[in-house]
């Protein structure tokens, strides 16, 4: 089984964010990276299905150079190779176009990704690609197993999780609990310095730009009402917060 995991390099997120160029740039200055924490889970899961039923893991990365940390991080924890389309991730489409454009040659069986990123948490890019090649699509998946060529998952439903099946190949959305994130041990880390890591020039063009970026405004100062103190409380909540 061939799987594909598509995994975003996101800010940490405790890093201070900033911006640069009349707020129009991400100010990357001091900034850690890490895998995108739904990744994670479908990296994981990857790693596991790859250790049931053999096959491969190919990591692949829509981003720039100062990915390839995070890249390797994958590598050690248990993929088997990696790709690396040289490019900005300026929006969904775009993004979608290059993984879509790789999976197409390739003719993977699975294509794991998050359910969403955590920069912009568009969570569109696997309905996109799956689009884009024609095949089924099914997100936030919580759970995954395979049998021969019928994928069997229980995804999270408004008000409950929903069992299904479905044939590969298949784009599938993760989040948690479908695996546990794991730890790359000293080999992991050690072979991943061999592992191939392909990088390949993008195909067409974003379609869109940042104008400028904004930080939400700053929490308010928090306001203490004593416990029998009902009425006062009721007041704020409709007069300041505004959410009654």
């Amino acid at each position: 089984m061939k799987i594909l995991v598509c995994v975003t390099s996101v800010p940490d997120t405790t890093a201070k964010i900033s911006f640069t160029d009349g707020d129009t740039k991400f100010n990357k200055a001091g900034v850690t990276y890490i895998t995108g924490p739904y990744d994670d889970y479908a990296l994981s899961r990857a790693v596991e299905l790859k250790e049931q039923h053999g096959g491969t893991v190919t990591v692949l990365n829509v981003g720039e150079a100062d990915a390839e940390p995070v890249i390797r991080k994958c590598l050690a924890i248990g993929a088997d190779d990696a790709i690396r389309v040289n490019c900005e991730a300026t929006d969904s489409y775009f993004v979608a176009t290059q993984i879509a454009n790789i999976a197409a040659q390739e003719k993977y069986d699975l294509i794991l990704m998050g359910r969403e990123s955590i920069d912009f948490n568009s969570g569109v890019v696997h309905g996109l690609v799956a689009e884009l090649l024609g095949i089924p699509s099914l997100s936030p998946v919580m759970k995954l197993d395979i049998e021969g060529n019928t994928a069997k998952i229980t995804r999270e439903i408004e008000g409950g999780k929903e069992d299904l099946e479905a044939s590969l190949p298949l784009v599938l959305g993760c989040q948690e609990p479908i695996a546990e994130w794991k730890i790359p041990n000293m080999r992991g880390i050690m072979t991943a310095r061999t592992k191939p890591l392909k990088v390949v020039e993008p195909v067409g063009e974003g379609l869109t730009s940042t104008d400028k970026y904004e930080l939400p405004a700053p929490k308010g100062a928090c306001k203490m009402i004593a416990a029998e103190n009902a009425e006062e409380l009721i007041t704020l909540l409709k007069t300041e917060a505004k959410v009654l």
